[in-house]
């Protein structure tokens, strides 16, 4: 047995001995738990995993691997804490459900989340979607395609009638009463039972839809949509199974109830009311605000024909009204992590939300650190995610100029690099 032992331990050595060391050279480190901006900085990578970071230009061994980022700002691969890699607006969406199967929302899934990936989000938080969604993950996980890191709800929870029933509008034959299985409860066991099942179906954490939402066809925008029981039973059943509790809400109402009963974050925020905040810093509740879906559906409520006349009254108002609630959030203590709605908008300018925070009196860094400190902290991946230190995985990305002095820079992503391998380069 021991030299059984001795043997398996000489050979992780050797592995160890011989996994890639790469160096990395910046020009500029952005340290996001501190708020510096380093200059001429080394990261050193060994296999995929950051073994140190050191002060100056190391120096270079014949075997080790050079990647030249002096003329770029290098930061941890940022992290969008909302997004639905299923779907993309467009005014064919609401029919699409009835056109396109599970397959078809597969196959354009890839290119969505791959244009979020070279948008520099080595890692996204999807809220929301059919299954495609787990399906979409393990592959990318299996290294069958490639893609940022996902961490999915699977399908999100709904009363019925609610935001996310499946079956809005739809025709009385076509309606029927779907429900725990298919993410719609009603009381107590069926909450606890729709939580078991996203366990059982391979779900990260889980999302409900506190209040009514923009985008769904049903008139209310903004009303509490589950009792704050009901979400008690949702957020003491995801403590059970490991999982965090992320709450769209829109409506004053349902946001409290979401954080008396104990979300970890709270979607949107809309009407968000001074003593909601109180609460939120009370009981260390994230607000993750996705100001760029607000307008970007303000937006497309404009255009004739975009939405149905029932979207596209709720969007006309509600996504006026994001970014100066963030901004109150912010001023307030709120704890803020970085997330966009992707989907609601086009993927791939997630990027832009960084302009929005920053027009609200967030300093770039702190923005910067939203989308990964934050983030990280916030999925509990703290420990291999959302900085750039010792044991972490090295998930870096680099921009073309310096983010302090221009937010348009961060729509410059020119380097790209998930588990020490890199997927966008200049060279």
């Amino acid at each position: 047995m021991k030299k059984c032992f001795l043997g398996l331990s000489l050979f992780v050595l050797m592995q160890f001995a011989y996994a890639q060391k790469t160096i990395i050279y910046c020009g500029q480190l952005i340290d996001v738990t501190t708020l510096q901006v380093q200059k001429e900085m080394s990261i050193i990578i060994i296999g995929n995993t950051i073994n140190e970071v050191q002060k100056g230009f190391a120096k270079a061994e014949t075997t080790d691997k050079i990647i030249d980022l002096k003329s770029k700002t290098v930061m941890p691969g940022l992290m969008d804490m909302h997004v639905h890699v299923e779907e993309e607006t467009s005014p064919t969406r609401y029919i699409d459900g009835f056109t396109k199967n599970k397959s078809d929302r597969a196959y354009g899934a890839i290119g969505l989340v791959e244009k979020d990936f070279m948008a520099g989000f080595t890692t996204l938080r999807d809220l929301g979607g059919s299954g495609v969604n787990i399906s979409l993950r393990n592959a990318i996980n299996k290294g069958l395609i490639k893609g940022p890191r996902i961490y999915t709800a699977g399908k999100s929870l709904a009363t019925t009638g609610g935001h996310a029933d499946p079956t809005n509008n739809y025709r009385e034959d076509l309606m029927g009463d779907p429900g725990p299985d298919e993410g719609v409860v009603n009381g107590l066991a069926d909450c606890a039972k729709a939580v078991r099942m996203r366990y059982k179906t391979g779900a990260d954490l889980i999302k409900i839809t506190a209040t009514g939402g923009v985008l769904s066809m049903a008139k209310d925008g903004s009303g509490a949509q589950f009792t704050e029981e009901e979400i008690r039973m949702i957020v003491s059943t995801a403590k059970d199974y490991g999982f965090k509790v992320a709450a769209h809400a829109h409506g004053a109402e349902g946001m409290k109830r979401a954080v008396l009963a104990g979300v970890n974050s709270i979607e949107h925020g809309t009407y968000m009311t001074d003593e909601i905040m109180q609460l939120m810093k009370q009981h260390g509740t994230y607000l993750v605000p996705t100001i760029i879906a607000g307008k970007s559906s303000a937006d497309s409520a404009k255009i004739p024909g975009y939405y149905p006349e029932v979207v596209r009254v709720k969007a006309a108002v509600v996504g006026t009204y994001i970014q100066a609630t963030f901004a109150k959030a912010y001023k307030a203590g709120v704890k803020i992590a970085f997330g966009t709605d992707a989907g609601v908008y086009a993927h791939g300018k997630n990027w832009l939300e960084f302009v929005y925070m920053t027009e609200a009196g967030m300093p770039i860094l702190e923005c910067i650190q939203s989308a990964t400190v934050n983030a990280a902290d916030l999925l509990g991946v703290s420990d291999i995610l959302g900085s750039i230190e010792k044991g972490k995985y090295a998930d870096i990305i680099a921009v073309d100029g310096d983010p302090t002095k221009d937010v348009q820079v961060m729509g410059k992503v020119s380097f790209v690099m998930k588990n020490g391998v890199v997927y966008k380069s200049e060279k």
